[in-house]
Formats: C-alpha cells, sequence, structure tokens
C-alpha cells in the first residue's frame, strides 16, 4: 500500500506524455526592466524556477552557489563524449567542498549575462526539469513533461547582476542543440519546433510552446498556426558571444530583412547593411533581450525622417521634448486610439518579396509615457549607433502580442504580426491546468 501513491504519479505522468505532443511555459513581462521571464521547475524535489528568456543564447544557465539542494544532479566530466559535444575550452578541478558548483575533472562551460556583457567560467551539470503538458489550447498537467538530464551551466551569484528580481539564471533558446527547445525535443522525441508570444499584461502571461508546430488556441477559438507567414531563418556564421568558439556560428536567430516601408513607402537604406558579411556583421536579428528594436544610425535617421513625414499627414507633430531613449515623441491627446494601438503610420519589414512582410501596428511601435509632467507616445526604436554590429535587432516590444514559430526543422520563422487584428492577445492564453482529468486513482 505506501507504493501506491508513487504508481499514481509514474501512471499519470506517462499517461500524458504519450497523448499529448507539446510542452507549455508561462513568460511574464517585468515591467521595471522590461525583461521577459519564463518559469520552468528544476531539480530533485522540483522547485519552481524563473529564468530570463534569452532567444539567442546557446544554453541555459543556473545560479548554483545560492540555495542549490537537489538529490539528482550530476556533473559532466572533461572526458566525456557530452563534453565533447559542448565544445568545452577548460576542464574544471576544485579544493572547497563537493557540490553542484565545484568538482573535479569537469567540463566547463562560459555563462554570460546578455545585459551586462559579464561572462564566468563555471561548471556544467545535469538534473531534472519539468513543464506543463498542452494541446494547444489549454495547459493539461502543471509537470507533465520531465527532462531527467537537462544539461546547463552553474554561474556565480555575481552573474544575476542587473536582472529582473526573483530571476535565478538564464534559458536559452538559441539554435544550439544544447537549447531548451532542443533539449526538450530530443528527450521526449517532439518535433523541433518551438513559439512563443509574448504578453505585455501586468497580470497575465504568454506562453512559449515547446516541440509542437500547433494548434496554437488563443480565446479557444483562434488556432494562430493557420495564419503564420513564413521567411527562412538565416546563419550567420560567427557568434557575438564575449567568448567565442572558433568556427562556431552564432545560435541567434537571423531573417532576411530586404527593406522597411512606412504606409508603403521604402525607406532608403544602403543595402548592404541589411546582409550579414564574413565577419557576422549586419542584417537582422530578434531578441528578447533587447527592449525595443534597434537600428544602426544610418537606417534609424532615415526611418525616422520618413516617420515624421507620414505622420504628418495624420496631423501629427512632434513634441519639443524628448523622452530617452527615445528620438520621436507626440502629445498623448493628439492620438487617436484603435484595436492595433494608437493610429499612426503603419510599418513594414519586408523579407524576401514585397508580399512577405511583418506589420507593425501602433500598438508595437509606439510606447506610452505618462508621468506628472508628460502624457507621450513614442515612437518604439532606437539608435544603436554607426557601428552597430547587428543593423536591425527587432526587440521586444515589437515582438509583443505576436505569434512567432521557430521551425528548426525546416529552419523557417512563421509570424503572425499584431493578433491584436484577430480579437485576441498573448496574454488570452489558457494557463488552467486541467491535470485532474489525467490522474488515475
Amino acid at each position: 500500500m505506501p507504493l501506491l501513491p508513487f504508481l499514481v504519479l509514474t501512471f499519470s505522468l506517462v499517461f500524458v506524455l504519450s497523448h499529448q505532443t507539446a510542452l507549455l511555459a508561462p513568460i511574464t513581462k517585468d515591467h521595471t526592466t522590461h525583461q521577459y521571464t519564463i518559469q520552468a521547475h528544476l531539480k530533485t524535489p522540483l522547485q519552481p524556477t524563473n529564468l530570463l528568456l534569452h532567444l539567442g543564447a546557446s544554453f541555459s544557465w543556473l545560479d548554483c552557489y545560492q540555495n542549490y539542494t537537489s538529490s539528482t544532479f550530476s556533473h559532466v566530466f572533461c572526458n566525456s563524449s557530452l563534453c565533447s559535444s559542448l565544445h568545452s575550452l577548460a576542464c574544471s578541478n576544485c579544493y572547497s567542498p563537493p557540490g553542484p558548483a565545484c568538482a573535479n575533472n569537469t567540463c566547463t562551460l562560459f555563462p554570460e549575462n546578455p545585459l551586462t556583457r559579464k561572462a564566468t567560467l563555471a561548471n556544467a551539470l545535469l538534473d531534472s526539469l519539468a513543464l506543463p503538458t498542452t494541446d494547444g489550447s489549454t495547459q493539461l498537467s502543471q509537470l507533465g513533461g520531465l527532462v531527467p538530464d537537462f544539461l546547463f551551466s552553474c554561474s556565480q551569484t555575481s552573474l544575476l547582476q542587473g536582472l529582473a528580481k526573483g530571476v535565478a539564471g538564464l534559458a536559452a533558446l538559441g539554435r544550439s542543440n544544447f537549447s531548451l527547445p532542443a533539449q526538450v525535443s530530443r528527450s521526449l522525441s517532439l518535433p523541433r519546433y518551438f513559439a512563443l508570444c509574448l504578453s505585455g499584461s501586468r497580470s497575465n502571461p504568454g506562453p512559449v510552446f515547446l516541440g509542437s508546430s500547433g494548434p496554437y488556441f488563443f480565446n479557444s477559438k483562434i488556432d494562430l498556426s493557420k495564419s503564420l507567414i513564413y521567411t527562412p531563418l538565416i546563419l550567420n556564421p560567427v557568434g557575438s558571444t564575449v567568448i567565442t568558439y572558433y568556427l562556431q556560428p552564432s545560435d541567434e536567430y537571423f531573417i532576411g530583412l530586404t527593406s522597411i516601408k512606412v504606409n508603403g513607402k521604402a525607406v532608403p537604406i544602403n543595402a548592404s547593411l541589411l546582409t550579414v558579411d564574413e565577419n557576422g556583421f549586419g542584417g537582422t536579428k530578434i531578441s528578447t533581450v533587447d527592449p525595443y528594436t534597434v537600428l544602426e544610425t544610418s537606417i534609424y535617421k532615415a526611418f525616422i525622417d520618413l516617420f515624421v513625414k507620414e505622420a504628418l499627414g495624420l496631423n501629427l507633430t512632434v513634441t519639443a521634448n524628448t523622452f530617452k531613449p527615445f528620438g520621436v515623441c507626440y502629445a498623448g491627446k493628439d492620438i487617436m486610439s484603435t484595436r492595433v494601438g494608437p493610429a499612426v503610420p503603419t510599418v513594414d519589414l519586408v523579407m524576401q518579396s514585397d508580399d512577405v512582410f511583418w506589420r507593425v501596428f501602433g500598438s508595437n511601435s509606439m510606447v506610452r509615457i505618462e508621468r506628472s509632467d508628460a502624457d507621450v507616445w513614442c515612437l518604439g526604436f532606437v539608435d544603436g549607433g554607426p557601428h552597430a554590429r547587428t543593423s536591425v535587432v527587432i526587440g521586444g516590444h515589437q515582438l509583443e502580442d505576436n505569434l512567432l514559430q521557430f521551425d528548426l526543422e525546416s529552419k523557417r520563422l512563421g509570424f503572425s504580426s499584431s493578433i491584436l487584428v484577430k480579437g485576441t492577445t498573448c496574454a488570452n492564453f489558457n494557463f488552467t491546468s486541467s491535470s485532474s482529468k489525467h490522474i488515475v486513482k
């Protein structure tokens, strides 16, 4: 009889995994730092853990020096095939008491904080990770998908500097074989797809779907997988991490932007800036750690000039005061509201042909600033400088309430443009668990 609860739990877990095809995690926005965090359950016993969502990172990392307690962690040893596949640059020995962050002859990695651009040397570690399961329309079980040997890097507590309160590390969603999506797909034999829908809501998270090409239901009726437009993912031959690995390409997601249009009119851009050169400079990438879209200076100035000109046609005049980091703002009272945000000129990010474009409406192009001395809408694009490594970085604000599907099998990106057009938001996914339906008593 004492074994019965264990048997029931185990049977329930297997039942869920054998009938569902995707895992799920909530993405929450921290409005103080403008960072996006994902919640996963790690260690044994499983513990809820908040991690910075980094779309372009190669591997996840976690603070192992502070309150790391688990009965299932194990180290990766230097002479193992797993260590070789990690392209580790060093082995580690430790003369302190053994623990997650201390062991001899262990494989090491260089975890990096993408905001401070600081990195450290730390042990690679294996431990349990669990996420909810989903059928694409609701959360089915809270911890139905278990990856028993999830690989990540330890890190020192100091690497958390600048991250949102309560964050214990970083969740990597990059192109590498050791990102969170890659490990979930490999461990559970799921397709190499993931999709994310960032929510700007202060109360309700957006979802990331792991291991499924769809459906993705919002409001229980709208399957966003049916309305995606696709563009190829482009490989940048050179990584941009602090510690670079010889002949290892970037694990960030680049796309082939060919032009930017405002109200259908092309921004004059030096076309060479939109291609990635042999040194890894130029091109367009997608980022969840940059809060707003960043443009190389010549692109930024040409874009701002055209936007201001088109806004004049709507009787919108730029305010005398500027509000950093933005260069163009308008009085809040002058801008009308629509179901897709402020009524301002549309911005199109054009891909491989004129009919393949990502449309940016006012909800994603404008940022509201309300305080005692000001009420303005500012254009949410910032100047990245004349020597920007990447010419266009599509940032978090422009991604909110847009569904992005990363099809790593066909190496393409599916994008929806604003789902406000369809009368829904990323915050409308149903995270209410129905796991009680799947427990065998």
